[in-house]
């Protein structure tokens, strides 16, 4: 069966049985509420609506932010047809058969269609690729709903093909315009019920709607049938009918999706910019969203290699022992360690010398290929090794003045006088970008290696086994 459906809003019965969010979609764009970066006075899709012309998109957005709604009303602004498939369930024969229905109307209506597609990014590359010369030739105005990132999600053939407009969580304000609305209306939303309910419980449920219009209706509508429900005759939405149904946190956060990375990301520079308070923020907006302790406590060790490292070497070990205490108590106490680890990480001196020290000798190490280990510094357990000269010239560092064999070389040939590490001047490497000036200006005054085949020295004594 087809997945593909033309809707008609306006039709007779076409509240019947929907939920409160679906019954007051706006039937007009001058209704729609939110959204202003992309709808307001001289921006381009408000252009083109004036004009009558309509162009291929993505609406890339939070859940319950509009994008359905805004697809249906661009059509019926510039007064095409309208055809929803969702990339869930449907296939490219689905796609066939909009764009047969599209090419009809268009020779016998002399009308346009715009194909709109939820969950686009479900489409595989086959699938979007087969939407590409029906947008092209103009058969279909594509309209692509997504709540994950296009960049990672759509091919780049459809996405050069298609405007991306990003939709933005609702403000407060917004949501309570619309929960006034839906409480007013008689026709489509609950007005009929005549139930009241306080300006602050109207902020109190915008507020904690969390941007999403759905869920402000859905919760809304919850309250009602919970307080008509009731037998007291009230006919009041209460604070524990609202409590009720807000039981259950409503942070936005898809394990592996948009908002996962981008909350990690956030606590991730917050800890880079040395700010507890948004580490906090940030550490129990995941938290409490559900994401998993370990993976946290993960994180939470790389940022101290990669953006503490020596400047403070305690930064490792505290990360380290905040995990292994989550993994003795769970939830949760163990989170409490964790967050002392992310404050102590914030709090303490930033050094990335390490991080990028490494990536350096590992871009040199993939690119000059397999260089040879320097003669003095090879391992000689036999003879043979010795009389082909494998680490003569060595110089046990244990035997020379302050345990240091100034002018010595350990780096290829190639790469002799590399420096890779650069310690900044804060925390413990202060004291450690200290010693290597100083160790380097011994090397400086030291006789340079000439010939590994004819120095003398000592061998390490662990090398010989």
């Amino acid at each position: 069966m087809s997945q593909q459906k033309q809707i008609n809003l306006d039709s007779p019965g076409a509240s019947a049985g929907r939920p409160l969010a679906d019954r007051m979609r706006p039937a007009r764009l001058s209704d729609y509420v939110g959204q202003t970066h992309i709808l307001g006075p001289d921006k381009p899709l408000a252009r083109a609506l004036a004009a009558g012309r309509i162009h291929s998109m993505i609406l890339w957005g939070p859940p319950g932010t509009g994008k359905t709604t805004l697809a249906r009303l661009l059509a019926a602004e510039v007064d095409i047809r309208f055809v929803q498939i969702s990339a869930v369930m449907a296939g490219v024969k689905d796609i066939r058969a909009a764009v047969a229905e599209a090419r009809k109307a268009r020779e016998v209506e002399g009308r346009g269609t715009l194909l709109f597609v939820d969950e686009v990014h479900r489409f595989n590359k086959a699938q979007q690729d087969g939407l590409l010369p029906y947008v092209e030739d103009g058969t279909v105005v594509l309209v692509g709903a997504t709540t994950e990132n296009p960049s990672f999600e759509v091919n780049n053939a459809l996405l050069s093909r298609t405007r991306t407009y990003v939709l933005r969580a609702l403000e407060p304000g917004v949501v309570r315009e619309l929960i006034d609305r839906a409480l007013a209306d008689g026709e489509h939303g609950l007005g009929e019920r005549e139930l009241d309910m306080s300006a602050e419980l109207r902020d109190q449920l915008a507020a904690r709607a969390d941007g999403d219009a759905r869920r402000a209706l859905n919760l809304l509508e919850l309250a009602a049938d919970i307080a008509a429900g009731r037998d007291d005759g009230r006919g009041e939405i209460t604070q524990a009918d609202l409590d009720e149904v807000l039981r259950e946190g409503l942070r936005r956060f898809d394990k592996g999706g948009d908002y996962f990375y981008d909350q990690m990301s956030a606590l991730h520079k917050s800890v880079r910019g040395s700010d507890p308070d948004a580490t906090l923020y940030w550490l129990s907006r995941m938290l409490e969203a559900g994401c998993d302790p370990r993976y946290v406590a993960r994180r939470v060790t790389r940022m101290a290699s990669e953006d503490i490292g020596n400047a403070d070497p305690r930064a490792l070990r505290l990360t380290l022992d905040a995990w292994d205490t989550y993994e003795r108590l769970g939830s949760p106490e163990g989170e409490l360690a964790i967050a002392q680890a992310a404050v102590y990480l914030a709090c303490a001196p930033k050094s990335n010398a390490v991080y990028m020290a490494f990536n350096a000798a590992w871009r040199d190490a993939r690119e000059h290929g397999t260089l040879e280990v320097p003669m003095h510094i090879r391992n000689a357990p036999t003879k043979l090794m010795k009389d082909l000269g494998y680490a003569e010239g060595y110089r046990y560092a244990h035997n020379e003045a302050d345990g240091y064999a100034a002018g010595d070389s350990y780096l290829p040939e190639e790469l002799a006088g590399t420096r890779y590490y650069e310690p900044v001047a804060r925390g413990l490497e202060i004291k450690i970008g200290e010693k290597l000036a100083r160790l380097r200006a011994q090397d400086a005054q030291a006789p340079q290696r000439v010939s590994r085949s004819h120095a003398q020295g000592t061998s390490d004594p662990g090398e010989n086994r």
